[in-house]
């Protein structure tokens, strides 16, 4: 399996599924593929090549790799940009290995004892991964909640001013926060602010949806609508 991007993560618990059950100091896992574990680098080196976790338990350390003559250990254990372990050597000599095939050495763990360094193209890993990222920020969708005010007594007019402003707001793919706001002894009255909620959905039902049933808050009564296509 090829390796596309490195997270560096420390201190995961294992799941007690499995057959080991205790805490490892450093492992890398491939961020496009949630939950699966390329390799795992303990205290004795022992190597899990495929392993199955769920994502939540880890905690991302860093995305900064040390590349080259950077790396200032005083050995590495080293893998070949196949996936092949070459052993541990000096970090200038596993340096020259990677300058011969025309790649960067790069430490992929440099918590494990002692830390692994990875033959592989940096500068094409970091180009593949600022273009993901970059799509990823593209297709993020960014929906806001947008609050109308209604009181209990609202008139006609204004009610259909607001029934208007939040037709512009689902419209733009917004979700709408209907708040009923009760004042003195209109809170006794619930059902006042219920009415109105469901006149307010059914006005607006042909470019929303009931996301949140109206539910009294404090003094308030909140209903949330969203666009009726997400």
């Amino acid at each position: 399996m090829e390796l596309n991007s490195f997270i560096q993560v420390e201190t995961i618990r294992f799941s007690p599924s499995g057959p080991l059950l205790c805490w490892f100091e450093s492992f890398i896992i491939q961020t496009d593929t949630i939950g699966v574990c390329i390799s795992m680098y303990v205290g004795g080196w022992e190597t899990i090549r495929f392993f199955m976790f769920h994502s939540g338990e880890g905690t991302i350390i860093s995305k900064e790799l040390r590349i080259n003559e950077e790396v200032r250990c005083k050995e590495v254990r080293l893998i070949d940009d196949a996936g092949e372990q070459l052993g541990v050597m000096p970090p200038r000599e596993a340096a020259k290995i990677a300058a011969e095939k025309g790649l960067d050495l790069v430490e992929i763990a440099p918590t494990a004892n002692p830390p692994v360094c990875r033959i592989m193209d940096y500068g094409k890993y970091r180009y593949e991964q600022s273009k993901r990222e970059k799509e990823a920020k593209k297709n993020q969708k960014v929906i806001s909640v947008k609050e109308v005010k209604l009181r209990p007594n609202i008139e006609d007019h204004d009610f259909q001013t607001k029934a208007r402003n939040a037709a512009k707001f689902l419209a733009s793919g917004d979700k709408v926060k209907v708040t009923i706001m009760f004042r003195g002894r209109e809170i006794t009255h619930p059902e006042l602010g219920q009415e109105l909620c469901e006149r307010f959905a059914e006005e607006l039902s042909s470019v929303s949806k009931v996301e949140k049933p109206a539910k009294v808050e404090g003094r308030n009564m909140i209903m949330i609508l969203a666009p009726a296509k997400e």
